[in-house]
């Protein structure tokens, strides 16, 4: 098979995104529960706890038979694949994979294209696609190890006729609330609103000379002694000058 050219210009940058994406950890973990599942290593001469990283993972996952040997080892049951070196029957059985993991039931959006693996366009995609089908047998209570978190289940709830109709009597806190602050107790409408307490006691001539802070104040600068016309000294008058 020809060697496939390396992308120029926005190809480049997609490309150069993919690739970023690739987590070497979700990798690691991907290997080692692909490890239990098959009961030996995709790469006997490697450490097990060193990733094996993505060029190595490809080379290891490219024909598409360690795919189908997981399906066979979980399921219980032969599954079909081809050993040829041939490109087209590498891609059957990554076909394979990707048919039984939907009519398993993992979303579509989880899996990926037979190209993304084969020619190693995405692996990042290949490798969320292994932890979603490890997730989906996790739902359905197939006895293998945990891979990542447990997928999120619907937990439909159930109401009585009788509970739906209370709660058609009830204010929803999108829309506000009606046990708050009221209008009771104003004044009737068209009438001037008295804003002053009529419980309290009558301000005294005192408090009414005061003013307000937000009015400002009378209490600080002030323009005493100052006449009209006449230059304004900035020094201090008793200050004895020598």
């Amino acid at each position: 098979m020809a060697t496939r050219p390396k992308g120029y210009g926005m190809t480049a940058e997609v490309q150069a995104k993919m690739l970023s994406k690739y987590d070497i950890e979700l990798e690691q973990q991907a290997r080692l529960w692909i490890e239990l599942i098959l009961g030996e290593a995709l790469v006997p001469e490697a450490d097990g706890e060193t990733p094996l990283g993505m060029d190595t993972m490809h080379e290891v996952l490219k024909n598409g038979q360690i795919l189908c040997r997981i399906m066979a080892v979980v399921f219980d049951k032969p599954i079909k694949f081809n050993t040829s070196n041939m490109a087209f029957k590498k891609m059957e059985n990554i076909g394979i994979f990707l048919q039984q993991c939907e009519s398993f039931g993992v979303n579509k959006t989880d899996l990926f294209q037979t190209v993304d693996l084969y020619e190693k366009t995405n692996m990042s995609a290949v490798i969320n696609a292994i932890h979603a089908f490890a997730r989906k047998l996790g739902v359905l209570n197939y006895d293998v190890p945990q891979l990542g978190p447990k997928e999120a289940v619907a937990n439909k709830r159930e109401f009585t006729q009788e509970q739906l109709n209370a709660g058609n009597s009830i204010i929803g806190g999108q829309m506000g609330t009606n046990r708050l602050a009221s209008q009771a107790g104003h004044s009737a409408f068209g009438a001037n609103r008295d804003i002053r307490s009529h419980q309290g006691e009558e301000a005294t001539q005192e408090g009414q000379a005061v003013i307000g802070l937000q009015m400002g104040t009378n209490r600080g600068a002030s323009q005493k002694g100052i006449v009209f016309g006449k230059s304004r000294g900035i020094f201090d008058t008793k200050t004895d000058l020598t």
